[in-house]
């Protein structure tokens, strides 16, 4: 990160995205180190999830096919009854360690990527050795974080859920049918509209979490205040990565999960290319969010405290003791 600070606020799409390839490139050793040991897993994770998921599933769906083939009381039904039960008990334990790993490799991913570029940014010396010393301590206040986040977006939902039932409840009443469709794209729209806006309050307060000296509540609102005014440079980002997200998920459910009519070589190659393509993109995704949040700070005129933040960063190593908010940054500087 050459730049200077207040050079920061004017890098728009294409710059980020130019800034974040340089410093993946130049600092390609340890990131190496990083993806092989962290996001690796978490892609790995991510795609036997899917596989198993699918698996698991089709066995539930052949023996319901099979149950209601059969008359009910019989022995086999019984069987068949009993074994759909334990397929679904399989399922949704499945599913809580998948999402339980998914999340220790995720908030692990971002302490090590976010501390690694705060690094590179004040010129500290890093090392893989000291970036995964670092990343528990780290892991903690990003789990805090996360918690916050999640019973955010827990009330967004359950609102949005009461809504759309009182406008169906009221819709129906008056026996408009072609009303309530259009109700339910209105909600849609604005539920997705607000998804996306918790979902970028989330990832820079991941960012803030690490770098200063708050985190839950206080980093959300953190956040909020720095996404204002590069709100479309952030919902672009988050595009960006998202649909080459969904790309990649529907290439390996297409090819490999669904792909019978493939050859066992080239089902497994495409994997291996999903994998690795899916790999790179939670890194590179990563350092966008890291270069954002300097992009936000500088257009908001704060001023990074370079030593304070390498303090900040070396208290990381010891037993953690959160600087106040003047120690951290964050003075108005004049342009």
């Amino acid at each position: 990160m050459d730049r200077e600070q207040d050079e920061m606020q004017f890098l728009g799409f294409f710059g980020i995205l130019k800034e974040s390839s340089k410093i993946i490139y130049s600092w390609r050793k340890i990131f190496s180190q990083i993806t092989f040991t962290l996001i690796l897993p978490l892609s790995f994770i991510f795609l036997i999830h899917i596989e198993l998921s699918d698996l698991i599933f089709n066995k539930i769906h052949h023996n319901k096919s099979q149950i209601s083939e059969t008359q009910s009381g019989t022995p086999r039904y019984e069987k068949l009854s009993d074994m759909i039960t334990s397929e679904w008990i399989t399922f949704w334990l499945f599913k809580m360690v998948y999402f339980t790993f998914l999340l220790i490799f995720s908030l692990l991913s971002t302490s090590a990527v976010v501390y690694t570029i705060a690094c590179i940014y004040t010129a500290k010396e890093v090392t893989f050795k000291k970036v995964i010393s670092v990343v528990p301590k780290v892991w903690k206040r990003l789990m805090l974080t996360f918690l916050c986040t999640f019973a955010a977006f827990f009330a967004y939902n359950l609102i949005t859920l009461v809504v759309i039932i009182l406008c169906k409840i009221t819709i129906e009443e008056n026996g408009k049918i072609s009303g309530n469709i259009i109700v339910l794209v209105i909600i849609a729209i604005f539920y997705l509209i607000g998804f996306v806006y918790l979902t970028l309050v989330w990832q820079l307060a991941s960012v803030v979490t690490v770098l200063e000296d708050c985190y839950g509540v206080k980093a959300m609102k953190k956040s909020k205040e720095l996404i204002k005014g590069k709100t479309v440079l952030s919902i672009a980002i988050f595009f960006m990565l998202h649909v080459s997200f969904i790309l990649i998920r529907v290439l390996f459910k297409k090819v490999v999960v669904n792909g019978w009519k493939l050859g066992s070589v080239d089902r497994t190659a495409y994997a291996i290319l999903c994998f690795l393509m899916l790999s790179g993109l939670y890194l590179f995704g990563l350092v966008l969010q890291t270069v954002l949040y300097f992009v936000c700070k500088s257009y908001h005129h704060e001023n990074i405290d370079k030593s304070a933040l390498a303090d900040q960063l070396e208290a990381y190593r010891g037993q953690y003791v959160p600087l106040t908010a003047k120690e951290v940054q964050m003075e108005q500087y004049q342009v």
